[in-house]
């Protein structure tokens, strides 16, 4: 069985997931929270295999809770939790946010029960999903860090140990500071670490940085 958690302040739009994902025989549903602060009590407690975290919330919004469970996560030495975040709206810059904190998808809140359903077990198997209507955007991004030729073995990415940690950190949403503190080293060591990895990826910026990095599943 999936375990899934259910993190929306919406009382109709939570019970309406609730009963949709009754239907399926492989899912059941373990928790829910009605905002964000709740949810970083509940989603740690109920331990889900799945978490469907809604992006507007009171007190604390999606990416917020993405961002704690993150940091969470990272003290312990524990994967992240595999997240999909629920919307309202088509947004790529939410979506490119929310895949650098970590979030394994996104889909609208209008998604009918099928595709639900295939996400959510996408995400528990490991993969990524992206609601289609986002993925042409994405992917525009993606093609422009993509080099003119095809690359051949002499062109892979070879990144140490450390500029991989510190990119997964990078994709945390942590900075330099942040990253250092983690990592028991000095911020310069870090911003060195960082100017390798963008010359590495052949980007110019963290955010291009991460996209690469999820293209060439470096993430």
């Amino acid at each position: 069985m999936i375990r899934i958690c259910i993190v929306e302040d919406q009382t109709l739009v939570r019970q309406g997931l609730r009963s949709m994902l009754a239907l399926a025989d492989d899912m059941t549903v373990v928790a829910e929270a009605e905002n964000g602060e709740q949810a970083l009590v509940t989603v740690p407690d109920a331990c889900p295999d799945v978490l469907l975290l809604d992006y507007r919330m009171p007190r604390l919004d999606g990416l917020g809770v993405l961002r704690a469970l993150a940091e969470r996560a990272q003290a312990h030495g524990t994967p992240l939790i595999p997240t999909l975040i629920l919307t309202t709206f088509d947004d790529d810059e939410l979506l490119l946010s929310a895949v650098q904190l970590g979030a394994k998808g996104y889909l609208l809140k209008d998604v009918d029960l099928p595709v639900l359903l295939q996400a959510i077990r996408t995400v528990a198997g490991g993969g990524r999903w992206l609601q289609p209507t986002l993925t042409d955007q994405v992917q525009r991004g993606l093609d422009e860090l993509r080099p003119q030729r095809e690359d051949g073995p002499e062109d892979r990415i070879l990144l140490t140990s450390r500029e991989q940690e510190v990119l997964r950190l990078m994709a945390g949403g942590f900075n330099n500071r942040e990253i250092a503190g983690l990592t028991t080293t000095t911020e310069g060591t870090i911003k060195g670490y960082v100017s390798n990895i963008l010359s590495k990826l052949g980007v110019r910026d963290r955010t291009r940085a991460v996209l690469k990095a999820v293209e060439c599943r470096l993430l």
